[in-house]
């Protein structure tokens, strides 16, 4: 089944357009590091021939700590992707978590992303639907795959078509995830794109005490199994060191389910035969 296709920019996603790349790291540290980060995965993504959206969090609202690090916040981190989108040409998604966000992250953002625990959130979902810019809705951890359609109505009533679907795994238990992959095509029946969050479907949330685990080690083998599913897109938060701390000890957010950024050329040419192989873009 050919999803509908949703314009970001210059790039299409679904529609039986090519597999598109979402990703960058889970949180923004810095101006620099955005850069730098956004530039070389650019680079791996237009060798690759694969269309690329940066992602990273101005915020991570929802953290397992008080002193966990949340990213530098709204307005910074708000000026960080405009100048990341601005310098190196790329569409930028980000996660908004309150209904005052919506106006200044829609100015910036190519893309408003809801994060999964707040997929169920009504006046958020309505307010992010009211700016007419993609809306990639992350499926909660307690959300049956058939019930995302009621989120899909409530962003049609505000007459926005452009809706991204993401799989991001399902509570199993205490602190463990699984992922249904026939949850990716009970969605893609819905006739909007579907994305894959490879690593976020490996998080051990709340795992380790204070913060959330991760199985880094799971992320490119539950990629593969996506794409050869048929999703639209992929979603993967990277980082050239996720195991590092920052500058005043903290872990990074995410760290443990984060790709190496390293891993990701070769993991790219995988997908994009396994999707040749299907005899798609």
């Amino acid at each position: 089944m050919t999803t509908r296709p949703v314009a970001v920019g210059s790039i299409t996603i679904g529609g039986g357009a090519p597999l598109v790349l979402i990703g960058g790291p889970c949180a923004i540290e810095n101006e620099r590091h955005a850069l730098m980060t956004a530039e070389r995965l650019a680079v791996i993504a237009a060798d690759c021939r694969v269309p690329f959206i940066y992602k990273s969090s101005y915020d991570k609202a929802n953290r397992s700590s008080v002193n966990s690090y949340r990213g530098p916040g709204l307005v910074e981190g708000l000026r960080i992707l405009r100048k990341v989108r601005d310098t190196l040409r790329l569409p930028v998604l980000s996660d908004i978590h309150q209904v005052s966000e919506v106006d200044p992250a829609a100015e910036v953002l190519d893309v408003l992303q809801i994060p999964a625990f707040l997929c169920r959130q009504t006046d958020l979902i309505l307010a992010a639907a009211a700016t007419g810019k993609p809306v990639n809705v992350k499926k909660g951890q307690f959300v049956a795959p058939r019930d995302m359609r009621n989120v899909v109505d409530k962003i049609l009533s505000k007459g926005n078509e452009a809706i991204l679907l993401t799989e991001r795994g399902a509570s199993f238990g205490y602190n463990n995830l699984v992922v249904d992959m026939r949850g990716l095509q009970i969605m893609r029946d819905f006739g909007y794109p579907v994305v894959f969050d490879a690593t976020h479907s490996v998080q051990l949330p709340g795992g380790a005490g204070d913060r959330s685990g991760g199985e880094r080690r799971y992320v490119q083998g539950l990629a593969r199994a996506a794409v050869a599913f048929g999703v639209d897109a992929l979603f993967m938060e990277m980082h050239e060191d996720p195991d590092r701390t920052l500058p005043d000890g903290r872990p990074l957010s995410d760290g443990p389910n984060m790709l190496r950024i390293d891993d990701l050329p070769r993991l790219l040419d995988h997908l994009l035969a396994i999707r040749a192989s299907l005899g798609e873009a």
